[in-house]
């Protein structure tokens, strides 16, 4: 089994950077996609980004050019850095697995999930 782990959120201040981190453990190939999903309140989870196997990325309109996902193989982790964050951002956001080298944007495509990390964007 699975257990993708975030760390990482936080309070900004708008124009400010947090980097989140995913460390995923229990898995035994690295046969995997990754991918940041985030969830305001009372709105639905949506894709933020993903990056493949091979380490292809792909990233929301809303977040492309302000966050860089990444990934770390040898340490089954993913990180994602954000910068000139906004209130727009805040947010709980979720690391997901997905047992394939490809990834998509659809959220229930994923097989693992984490608990989530708040970010918070301060006006």
């Amino acid at each position: 089994q699975v257990q993708p782990v975030e760390s990482g959120g936080g309070l900004v201040q708008a124009g400010g950077s947090l980097r989140l981190s995913c460390v995923a453990s229990g898995w035994t190939s690295t046969m995997y996609g990754m991918g940041w999903f985030r969830q305001a309140p009372g709105k639905e989870r949506e894709f933020v980004a993903a990056i493949s196997r091979s380490g292809s990325t792909f990233y929301a309109d809303s977040v492309k050019g302000r966050f860089t996902i990444s990934r770390d193989n040898a340490k089954n982790s993913m990180y994602l850095q954000m910068n000139s964050l906004n209130t727009q951002d805040t947010a709980v956001y979720y690391c997901a697995v997905r047992r394939s080298v490809f990834v998509t944007t659809t959220a229930n495509e994923y097989d693992y999930w984490g608990q989530g990390t708040q970010v918070t964007g301060a006006s």
